[in-house]
């Protein structure tokens, strides 16, 4: 594992010697749009797994994505090597259709100590909710970032984060299948406490999550990255691409349903992916993911 092949494989080309806050930022910035949030491998038939060095082959020389546990233990590694001061958190995704959180910790993220603060960083969540900066931890403040924006609120040791949505314009509204678009204007995303992780306690959802009949990620094929200007995402044959405040504090949402001899075609171009097996694409939930 070596850090000049990391940064081969984000673009990455600025300083990092110092670690601050802008460089933590640079370097962030440059791995979320290089590096997919997918879950491919489960539906090429391969398996995903925690240990770090088959996820820097796979992320780094293999030029593929990963979910929150491949993506932010990456990332660790990285901000350690660096000099960080990092620590591996669990969170609780929230799951709108059932207006609740997971019953068990199904996230990995990363709390940084910069200067006295804390900072969570987090790589490894994709879609429209992936944030595009750290976010310093404190309660109640708006932080606001080109995806929208972001707050952190604390109530008895539990921190939860949310995003207030803007307004979304889709010009081929057939193809929408959020019902709640327009009604939503604040979206909850996960909860999570300060109590430090191991990736061992990841293991066991790690494992769940990939082979359960009803998890999201079983049930759907997800390929997301963000993009200078917003975020594209391949779900299941559905392609959606979102232009950040395209206009008067207004997504741009352009979807397409892709026919199956677009998608290895698509996954190079788009996300810069080559799968080693077939892909069979699959979208049979209806839990909504922008």
């Amino acid at each position: 594992m070596d850090i000049k092949e990391y940064f081969s494989r984000i673009s990455y080309r600025g300083s990092y010697d110092k670690p601050d806050l802008a460089t933590l930022t640079d370097i962030f910035q440059h791995h979320i749009r290089a590096v997919p949030f997918e879950n491919l491998s489960i539906h090429c038939g391969e398996s995903i797994e925690l240990d770090l060095e088959v996820t820097y082959n796979k992320i780094v020389r293999k030029k593929r994505g990963g979910w929150c546990m491949e993506n932010n233990h990456l990332l660790s590694w990285v901000l350690k090597t660096l000099g960080y001061d990092v620590i591996l958190l669990g969170s609780k995704v929230y799951i709108p259709e059932y207006d609740a959180y997971a019953d068990e910790i199904d996230h990995l993220l990363l709390k940084v100590m910069l200067d006295d603060k804390s900072y969570i960083v987090d790589g490894g969540f994709g879609m429209a909710y992936q944030m595009w900066q750290p976010m310093e931890l404190i309660s109640g403040t708006d932080q606001p970032q080109t995806p929208g924006v972001f707050r952190f609120l604390e109530d008895s040791g539990v921190w939860y984060l949310e995003k207030v949505k803007r307004k979304q314009w889709v010009p081929n509204q057939s193809l929408s299948t959020s019902h709640n678009v327009e009604k939503e204007v604040c979206r909850r995303v996960y909860l999570f406490t300060l109590q430090p992780r191991d990736i061992e306690e990841f293991r066991d959802r790690n494992t769940h999550l990939q082979t359960a009949p009803d998890s999201l990620f079983v049930t759907k094929s997800i390929c997301s990255l963000q993009t200078a200007d917003g975020v594209r995402a391949l779900v299941g044959w559905k392609l959606t691409e979102i232009k950040y405040n395209y206009k008067d504090n207004m997504d741009l949402v352009e979807i397409r349903i892709l026919a199956d001899e677009e998608m290895e075609k698509t996954l190079k171009e788009k996300f810069n992916i080559t799968l080693d097996k077939k892909f069979v694409p699959i979208n049979t939930s209806r839990l909504s993911l922008f």
